[in-house]
């Protein structure tokens, strides 16, 4: 088996009386896109700053290509980059000076620097802004120019922290696009996110966490297939309804939830059990007003998982990423989106 490039082993960590961190292992593949998902205070911030050797942990191991983040911390950033939610780019210079400064602070050799910038500005698509100040950069263009300058120095290993927080969905799906290049060329990537479909398009697997804690972790489609398909069904009045309900309730994996005229049914098998109800329902000649097959996606993962939808944004702090999961407004995990 294949050494894991990024490793956290029973790591903790507390700012204070908040439990950041409690107890969390995860390991991520060479050359793969591995995404945490959780909601504000889950402590995905804090997990990236430990593996970047910004914060030390309190206990456990946490290692990047075989490097301990707490014995070797210059080793570690020789070999990684990072980039924040909020891009770490200076205002006042221009992209072209941005990205030679961080070319020197990451020791690229002088002969490199130069061609090293235009390649960068080339590939994020900067070259016609490079020598404006990044001031008058758009949120996009900054983010791109965060990214370029945190593969400057060629590291194998990138950490991306809520990348894309803010950006309009085409600035997105730009950044999606760089980011899935990266990963062909064989970049390790860890990404933290609270958008749905970014960790769906981009990781090759996922690890759901909450309260300092993996609490749920696989592939996109092995999480969603935890869950039930649900069968909803509108009818014309509630006896109707009701009556529905009693037929169908063999065919569901719970018992059927009926909102007046309308009918919600766990299914395993979601394309059978609509032609299933479909006939059985004409049969008994109980006629429908819709019907509607719902497939399970992420969202309902998280929902289920967390107690609450994803938002887009998150604290920063190690404060705020420490702090209490259930100090939000939380919402009750769906009836509907139930793990099977």
């Amino acid at each position: 088996m294949t050494d894991p490039v990024i490793l956290l082993r029973g790591v903790t960590k507390r700012f204070g009386d908040v439990v950041a961190l409690d107890g969390i292992d995860l390991a991520v593949a060479p050359g793969t896109v591995y995404g945490l998902l959780g909601p504000n205070g889950a402590g995905k911030t804090t997990a990236v700053r430990i593996l970047t050797t910004l914060v030390r942990p309190d206990q456990g191991e946490a290692r990047v290509l075989g490097l301990d983040v707490v014995e070797r911390p210059d080793d570690v950033r020789s070999v990684i980059g990072l980039a924040g939610q909020y891009a770490a780019v200076d205002e006042s210079l221009t992209g072209r000076e941005n990205l030679r400064l961080m070319a020197i602070l990451t020791h690229l050799p002088r002969s490199d620097i130069k061609p090293r910038v235009v390649e960068l500005l080339d590939r994020f698509g900067l070259t016609d802004a490079a020598d404006r100040t990044v001031g008058t950069y758009s949120g996009g263009m900054r983010r791109r120019l965060d990214l370029a300058a945190a593969l400057v120095h060629r590291p194998p290993v990138l950490f991306l922290d809520e990348p894309t927080t803010g950006l309009d969905p085409h600035s997105r799906r730009e950044l999606w696009a760089i980011i899935e290049e990266l990963v062909a060329a064989g970049t390790t990537l860890l990404l933290t996110t609270q958008y749905l479909e970014e960790v769906d398009r981009l990781a090759d697997q996922i690890a759901v966490i909450d309260g300092g804690r993996v609490i749920a972790e696989g592939t996109s489609s092995a999480l969603k297939a935890q869950m039930a398909t649900t069968l909803e069904l509108s009818f014309s009045d509630i006896p109707t309804a009701a009556k529905a309900a009693e037929l169908l309730r063999p065919a569901g994996s719970s018992p059927p939830r009926v909102d007046g005229a309308h009918l919600e049914l766990s299914v395993d098998d979601g394309p059978r059990a609509l032609i299933e109800a479909l006939r059985a329902l004409d049969h008994a000649g109980l006629p429908l007003a819709s019907v509607a097959l719902h497939e399970p996606t992420l969202d309902d993962v998280f929902l289920a998982l967390t107690g609450r939808r994803s938002t887009s944004g998150d604290a920063g702090s190690p404060a705020a990423d420490g702090a209490s999961p259930s100090g939000g407004a939380g919402e009750p995990v769906s009836a509907g989106r139930r793990p099977r």
